[in-house]
């Protein structure tokens, strides 16, 4: 790998934008790796010889995914408005995510997922219930579901809560930020604990690709904290690998072409298993950047008297 200059690493050349460089070094590119395994890896005294390139960088980006999946700690974070359609669409790389949140008052406000319904497509149909067609034979749908349009004409109820309101736990309708109830004499029966909840509540939808909020969220800034793949897009050149993992890599790239070779003895592979198995998790501990202060901060609150 080349390495550079502290003027490089600060102030990249000179050159715009000035961070490109800033944290580089604890990382190692994609096409290093790549050119490392070709090189020590492969040859006439090596398991593997005469593999194509395109294999090898075919299970290095498989490497990648697998580690940001299952090993890193890299969080990406973005920053939306929910519009009056309450929906908020996820990033392009998105895989699962971590944490979305209300930024309201300069404080991040956790959501909780709604497991329960709360988009879905609708199809047109007669007086008799029979599916409506176009001259295509495709079927045809409304602009939105009934549930849909419940929810962002915000005549859809939701769980109020706020312990100094006589309203508390129950279902109401937020609309710019008021609430109104129905009339009621006494208190409902029970209580929805799975969105129950003073914030906004939320569900994803991936095959759709969007995050369908409740009434309550509309015109609110959302964040979405997640986890990618890696990929980077598809662009190869920004594609980095944590250098506590780069062995791990070249463990996982020998494992899976000996694997998938004919005539490699079942010792050799079941070796390269064990020894790619032990290196992950090597790396997972030196990683998980477990500190003492850490540590203190946490116990700090052993002694704490709970009511």
């Amino acid at each position: 790998m080349a390495y550079i200059s502290q003027y490089q690493y600060y102030n990249n050349n000179g050159n715009t934008p000035q961070n490109a460089n800033w944290g580089s070094y604890q990382y190692i590119s994609l096409y290093d790796i790549v050119n490392n395994f070709m090189l020590m890896h492969t040859g006439n005294h090596s398991l593997v010889n005469n593999e194509e390139r395109y294999k090898v960088l075919f299970h290095a980006k498989r490497a990648v995914q697998e580690l940001n999946y299952d090993a890193f700690k890299e969080i990406k974070v973005l920053e939306l408005s929910v519009t009056e359609n309450l929906r908020f669409v996820l990033p392009s790389d998105f895989v699962n995510w971590v944490r979305i949140s209300l930024y309201k008052d300069g404080y991040l406000r956790p959501l909780s997922e709604n497991i329960q319904t709360l988009s879905s497509n609708a199809y047109l149909q007669d007086n008799n219930g029979n599916i409506l067609f176009d001259q295509n034979g495709n079927v045809l749908q409304p602009q939105y579901s009934n549930i849909d349009y419940d929810r962002i004409s915000k005549t859809k109820k939701s769980i109020y809560l706020n312990q100094n309101s006589p309203y508390n736990n129950q279902l109401g309708w937020c609309v710019d930020g008021f609430w109104y109830f129905d009339y009621t004499i006494g208190t409902p029966f029970g209580l929805n604990t799975e969105t129950a909840n003073f914030n906004p509540t939320f569900n994803i939808d991936k095959k759709a690709g969007v995050i369908n909020f409740d009434s309550s969220m509309s015109g609110h800034p959302c964040i979405i904290e997640y986890i990618s793949d890696g990929m980077e897009g598809g662009d190869d050149s920004l594609v980095s690998v944590n250098k506590l993992f780069e062995k791990y890599v070249y463990a996982y790239i020998l494992y899976e072409i000996l694997n998938s070779k004919l005539g490699v003895q079942e010792y050799v592979v079941a070796r390269t298993r064990k020894e790619k198995s032990a290196l992950l998790r090597n790396a997972k501990i030196r990683i998980s950047n477990i500190h003492p202060g850490r540590l203190l901060m946490n116990l700090r609150g052993m002694d704490k008297i709970i009511k």
